[in-house]
């Protein structure tokens, strides 16, 4: 575009005085990405941009549904070896990281002046915090290294995916991808060169592992795959 006539998509115009509003409001360095996926197209860059929101967007609600799904599940779990608040429990032999973390998040709690009891922890713990615990557990605040295939896994955590037989490495890794790719919605990144399809399908696949009506009631309500389609009609949306 070199003239300020107006660009109409549907009923929003852009003018080159808007783009360069544009460009300063969201930074030269965030739009890099998209001008260089439209080959210096700023209209398609802009474009391009508006669709990565919107499809970050879509993908927020199956991401929240798959973390509360996660959290409860687990938590039941561990409730019923180690007691409501498993947390404090020194039987479940949680590593240094994963103690620092509950404290932060009781910490919260108390700036917050919300009650410190297991429901208000367990919603405060954050959706890394969960999948970390499926790991294979880290340094130990004292001497040693935690193993959570032993005091996490085995006595309590493999029934949290009741509706499938898998073992805890093959649980965590869809989990810990899926990790990072809420982490990059959550910090307004492009999620372009992600196989966004298989995003999708995973999260659902856990979902279902979990709790099949949850994937059920995900997949029924989701706005992803109307945008993923929606790729396929625009040379700017490719990818």
């Amino acid at each position: 575009m070199n003239s300020n006539e107006p660009v109409v998509k549907g009923a929003f115009s852009y003018t080159d005085t808007l783009l360069d509003g544009l460009e300063t409001s969201l930074s030269p360095e965030r739009m890099t990405a998209y001008l260089s996926r439209t080959g210096g197209d700023r209209l398609g860059a802009v474009r391009l941009y508006t669709w990565n929101t919107a499809v970050s967007a879509a993908f927020y609600g199956p991401l929240q549904g798959l973390e509360v799904a996660l959290r409860n599940a687990m938590h039941r779990e561990l409730s019923a070896k180690y007691g409501a608040d498993w947390y404090d429990n020194s039987a479940c032999g949680l590593d240094a990281g994963t103690e620092a973390r509950i404290a932060a998040a009781r910490a919260d709690l108390a700036r917050d002046q919300y009650v410190d009891d297991p429901p208000h922890m367990v919603a405060a713990l954050s959706f890394g915090f969960w999948v970390g615990l499926l790991g294979s557990g880290g340094r130990l605040s004292g001497y040693g290294k935690a193993n959570y295939e032993m005091t996490l896994w085995r006595p309590a955590l493999y029934r949290a995916f009741r509706h499938v037989k898998i073992n805890r490495k093959n649980a965590h890794a869809p989990l810990d991808y899926l990790r990072t790719f809420r982490n990059r919605i959550a910090h307004h990144e492009p999620i372009l060169d992600r196989h966004l399809a298989k995003d999708y399908t995973s999260i659902l696949q856990v979902a279902g592992w979990i709790s099949p009506p949850t994937q059920t009631w995900i997949s029924h309500h989701s706005r992803v795959p109307a945008l993923l389609a929606q790729s396929s009609d625009d040379p700017h949306l490719m990818f």
